[in-house]
């Protein structure tokens, strides 16, 4: 996995509801846990752009309903800023569910914008984006 070329806010915690904006079957997710990440025992953890996270699925198709999945965040509204000075923020907060741990998405559409920077650290991403902000 690369490392992001920005500095982001690791802005959703522990228990945070995202879209999902890819055609997976999974229209609300809710953010479990953050895979990955290093901190201090005891604390909550919490994920930004471009972080590999669980989820389980709070809306959705039947099938998908209940279930925890793998998702990538690809955009959120807390705003991060690029090193040419840019700041970066969403209307929303989304993520893009995977069928396995390796980034390979489930949807073979994506919604919306995606950041540049979960396209630079996960490959599978921009083969099916529309729009790379």
């Amino acid at each position: 996995m690369k490392a992001i070329n920005a500095r982001t806010s690791r802005s959703l915690p522990h228990g945070a509801i995202l879209q999902a904006c890819d055609n997976s079957g999974a229209r609300k997710l809710r953010l479990i846990s953050v895979k990955n990440l290093k901190t201090v025992k005891g604390r909550y953890s919490s994920a930004g752009v471009g972080d590999f996270i669980l989820c389980s699925v709070v809306d959705g198709k039947p099938d998908m309903r209940k279930k925890v999945v793998p998702a990538i965040i690809v955009r959120t509204k807390k705003e991060y800023r690029r090193h040419n000075g840019q700041w970066i923020k969403f209307e929303d907060n989304a993520a893009v569910v995977l069928k396995d741990d390796q980034g390979n998405p489930k949807g073979t559409l994506i919604k919306g914008p995606v950041a540049k920077e979960a396209c630079d650290r996960w490959p599978a991403l921009p083969k099916i984006a529309k729009i790379i902000v």
